[in-house]
């Protein structure tokens, strides 16, 4: 057991996509202003009266400029410009923009909690359709309205300011009735707020209370910057985009420009950085460690990659061979060396996906015991157990944004024996990097890859399109023209070089603004022909997007099924032919996020489709009574199939209904259905209406009072035919 103390790395990234048409001036999306509020002031300012609480903060240069353009331009955006407009006198349009955008927050804990919020949410409805959102317009006055602009610009508000603002504070008291003059005054707050952000952190730099880092300028994935071949470094067989991408001088553009930024806004050059998404690769270090980088970060996964073990752990994450990650490595060869430090996974995932559904104690004492834990794991000598993660999502589904858990732990951490929270570049100091690592694995902190941004057909199209448009400037550019002109359009490349565009296409991610991502990408893209004078191409007014698409499974249907009804697994063959969709697959705005549906299986006999539906937790938990799950049938259509299940009792319904909302009617009652590990469902054909070779369209809903909560397949839909008497043969040909 080491005597050391255990030092503890903190590394917040702080990272907002480019949301601006910097043509038009105006911000399409509103999220640096809202988590501005929330989480980039808030976040340093908890460790003003614990000043042994050393953290590093990693702040993207294209926040920051975004942040600043807010604060000293006047920046806006479109919901700011209709919460702006006096309620009496919003269109009809402007009307169903804030009934459909106006509750976007996390239910539970940031209109639950307020009485005259979730009375608008409850009147509004839980369909975002544009035609019930157009029947709701008929219940909503001018007061409303405007109680609606109000509440969601008040209730992005950090905790700090609800509690001690006089005007935040009052204006929550108040809860509804509102007037222009405050809504003005609020807003105004805003802006005052997004003031403190760069001040207090420059302000706990200076004092050395915290590092700051950066991140090249737009959040690129460097790698596939510098070549996206290397994305086969992980996946030999990925499918890639019809043209390679090979431009290290982007990558070092971003690289420089992102130091220069964040030298001319704090005075002095970071000396850490965290790739986008702990992107690395061997090939980049040199530029890396050649613009005076000294250390960077990634995930424990790259390092069990570049040293060709496995990182082994107990049922409790634990590791059986702790040494190996609680140290820093040195990376590159002779004069382009740079530390790394990897991430606990565990640990950081326990912070960001974990927590916040346990009370703030037991969660605190949780991390506690288990940094205790490691320090006791390991052998003599210093360690540094690295937690990095996102800085600003993960606080909403936090009771109090998180801060009642942050400042009992750092309360618990300032007086904790043998414990010590340390910037990376202070552990680095005392204890600089002596094991080299030969070769650093190419790859990602999502499963030590880049299939996240590049693979998906979605994902290879952005990439062709990003090559033809850079392509198209660089023929440009060899024939001379202004430079103020061309500097605006490489930006333009720069900023669609970011990874978030990508992040958001393919079957990875969803979020409610996929639509506005789509076409802020083409967007950027389209303007660099604009700046040009050139013709913008036809397929770039194309989305990417391709929704309302087949969900391919992740295991294929193969045979006919013979399943026991009895809500358990009954053996291990019993569901093996059936199609598969793992729902793990898809996820949130934030990667890696729990779920109610962890899998879906379907199949079929002759006579009966089989469905069954894996749940997260304990179908025996009383909780369950409040969920209703939903087979939803596009073909064919109008059916739906409303399951219900009654813990206490040991019992399930299940009700076939036809129609929609108060035109909705029960058809049948299915009695072969059950819930008790697992839900089992068989439907027959013939309740359907369905014969052989028609095809079946369906996908799962999940709704807590009413209120849908999931869809799975999040895009598109699982798809098949009823089979005829031939389909297993057909099968074995194929």
């Amino acid at each position: 057991m080491s005597d050391h103390p255990l030092s503890i790395a903190f590394v917040w990234h702080m990272h907002q996509p480019y949301y601006k048409d910097d043509l038009t001036g105006y911000y399409i999306l509103p999220w640096v202003r809202m988590h501005g509020i929330k989480d980039y002031y808030d976040m340093p300012a908890l460790l003003t009266d614990f000043p042994d609480i050393h953290q590093t903060f990693n702040l993207v240069p294209s926040l920051l400029k975004q942040i600043n353009d807010y604060v000293d331009n006047g920046a806006t955006d479109s919901f700011l410009t209709v919460a702006l407009k006096p309620a009496s006198d919003l269109e009809l349009e402007e009307k169903i923009f804030l009934l459909k955008n106006s509750f976007m927050a996390n239910w539970d804990t940031m209109i639950k909690p307020y009485p005259g919020y979730w009375r608008l949410l409850d009147r509004r409805g839980f369909s975002v359709s544009y035609d019930d959102l157009l029947n709701a317009t008929r219940y909503f006055t001018d007061q409303d309205y405007r109680d609606l602009q109000v509440w969601f610009n008040l209730t992005w508000f950090d905790p700090l300011f609800k509690q001690a603002d006089p005007m935040v504070k009052g204006l929550i008291e108040k809860g509804a009735n509102f007037t222009e003059q405050e809504k003005t005054l609020l807003l105004r707050k805003q802006r005052e707020v997004m003031g403190l952000i760069i001040p207090e952190y420059r302000r706990l730099s200076q004092q050395g209370r915290i590092e700051l880092t950066t991140t090249p300028f737009y959040h690129p994935i460097l790698p596939l910057l510098y070549d996206t071949d290397l994305a086969k470094v992980a996946i030999p067989d990925i499918h890639l985009p019809s043209k390679r991408f090979v431009h290290p001088e982007d990558a070092l553009s971003q690289v420089d420009r992102a130091i220069k930024f964040h030298e001319q806004l704090f005075g002095n050059r970071p000396a850490g950085m965290w790739p986008s998404e702990g992107s690395v690769a061997e090939e980049v270090l040199p530029m890396l460690a050649g613009a005076g980088i000294q250390w960077i970060g990634t995930d424990e996964g790259v390092l069990a990659r570049s040293l060709g073990i496995h990182i082994e752990r107990d049922f409790a994450g634990i590791m059986k061979n702790p040494a190996v990650l609680y140290k820093p490595y040195l990376a590159g060869k002779e004069g382009g060396r740079v530390s790394v430090v990897f991430r606990d996974h565990t640990l950081s995932d326990l912070v960001g996906f974990v927590y916040s559904k346990w009370d703030y104690k037991n969660a605190v004492h949780d991390l506690i015991d288990r940094l205790h834990r490691v320090r006791r794991s390991l052998p003599q000598g210093p360690h540094l157990a690295s937690i990095i993660l996102d800085g600003e999502n993960a606080w909403e589904y936090y009771q109090n944004d998180g801060r009642d858990f942050f400042l009992y732990l750092y309360e618990r951490l300032s007086r904790e024996q043998g414990l010590r929270c340390v910037t990376v570049s202070e552990y680095l100091e005392e204890n600089p990097a002596q094991t080299q690592i030969e070769r650093l694995h190419a790859g990602s902190w999502i499963n030590e890859n880049f299939r996240i941004w590049i693979g998906h057909e979605e994902d290879n199209r952005a990439w062709d399109l990003l090559s033809q448009t850079r392509d198209a400037l660089s023929e440009y550019a060899s024939g001379g023209t202004e430079p103020a002109r061309l500097e605006k359009a490489w930006e333009e490349i720069y900023i669609a070089e970011g990874s978030d565009w990508c992040w958001w296409y393919g079957d990875d991610h969803f979020s409610e603004n996929d639509k506005e991502f789509d076409l802020l990408f083409r967007t950027h893209l389209m303007n660099v022909y604009r700046i040009l004078g050139l013709d913008v191409p036809d397929e770039l007014y194309v989305p990417i997007l391709r929704e309302d698409r087949q969900a391919l499974p992740t295991v294929e249907l193969t045979a006919f099924l013979a399943p026991t009804i009895d809500g358990r697994v009954t053996n291990y063959f019993e569901w093996l032919p059936a199609g598969f969709y793992d729902v793990s697959q898809s996820g949130g705005a934030m990667h890696r996020g729990d779920s109610i549906i962890t899998h879906i299986y379907y199949g079929f006999d002759l006579k009966n489709l089989f469905l069954r539906i894996d749940p997260s937790g304990n179908l025996r938990d009383e909780k369950v009574s409040e969920l209703a799950f939903y087979v939803n049938f596009l073909s064919p259509k109008g059916l739906d199939i409303e399951m219900r299940i009654v813990p206490r009792e040991r019992r399930v319904s299940a009700t076939l209904f036809l129609g929609e909302n108060s035109e909705r009617k029960q058809v049948a009652q299915i009695n072969t259905v059950a819930a008790y590990e697992i839900i089992e469902l068989a439907v027959p054909f013939e309740l359907l209406g369905v014969t052989p070779n028609n095809e079946v369209q369906l996908f799962l809903t999940v709704e807590r009072d009413g209120s849908e909560i999931e869809k799975w397949p999040y895009r598109g839909f699982i798809q098949f035919k009823v089979p005829t008497d031939d389909f297993e043969a057909m099968m074995w040909q194929v």
